[in-house]
């Protein structure tokens, strides 16, 4: 049996990020079957079990994750062509004022906030916002199982195997997509439940039947919903809340 990086089995074990994990390593915080291991770039083998202190512990359960209707006009990540990014509207007068969490916002909060995916500068809906490598590695990636449902409103006259393609057989950029759960809400609205998130996967996907997005709205990602969360305001993930 090979033996792996004990950052790289922390990450896929979800104990932390890579990054996370070498800090942690560093910090003499990582035991490996009851031996500590503070030595960047050891080596185990995966049946080895991995353990962290009780410090790294405190430090997971400190970070936050902030859940964000993201509006029109705001982009996900870092500030580009001139659109603001959409942490500017993480700020203790847009918290929502249902916010049942007992958690209390202060600016701290704030470092080490990034996205754990991303919505399109024309999109709007669920957005969410982690200090915690453990959730960004759940909800980022092409190996993610997690769930992403979106509300589309579209144009035009779909091709007469059009809902069948978008459920299953288009493919983007060379590459087969994976299976999609595609189903008219109404006269001009589609449901889009997707286990991925290519750049403008579903506009791209619309346009190949033959129909045009007018708005594209995420309401759901894993088992949160957006709920009556109002645009432009924030709520913290509650503890009883998972993807």
């Amino acid at each position: 049996m090979e033996k792996i990086r004990l950052s790289k089995l922390m990450s896929e074990q979800g104990l932390c990020s890579r990054r996370e994990a070498d800090d942690y390593i560093a910090k003499g915080w990582v035991k490996v079957d009851g031996e500590t291991v503070s030595e960047l770039g050891t080596k185990i083998l995966p049946t080895q079990k991995i353990t962290l202190e009780k410090a790294a512990q405190a430090k997971q359960e400190g970070r936050v994750t902030i859940l964000l209707h993201k509006p029109v006009g705001y982009v996900s990540g870092q500030a580009e062509q001139g659109y603001k990014p959409a942490i500017l509207l993480i700020e203790a007068g847009t918290r929502w004022e249902e916010d049942k969490s007992p958690q209390r916002f202060h600016r701290s909060q704030m470092l080490n906030l990034a996205p754990a995916g991303r919505l399109d500068i024309d999109s709007t809906g669920l957005l969410v916002l982690t200090q915690d490598g453990r959730i960004a590695k759940q909800l980022v990636g092409e190996d993610s199982p997690i769930e992403k449902e979106y509300l589309v409103r579209v144009q035009g006259k779909i091709d007469a195997n059009g809902l069948a393609m978008l459920n299953h057989g288009l493919s983007l950029d060379g590459k087969k997509l994976k299976q999609a759960k595609v189903s008219w809400q109404n006269d001009d609205q589609l449901r889009f439940i997707l286990q991925e998130g290519k750049k403008r996967q579903i506009r791209r996907m619309c346009e190949m039947v033959g129909l045009r997005v007018t708005s594209l709205k995420r309401v759901r990602i894993g088992r949160v919903r957006l709920g009556d969360l109002p645009s432009g305001q924030w709520r913290y993930l509650r503890e009883d809340e998972k993807f």
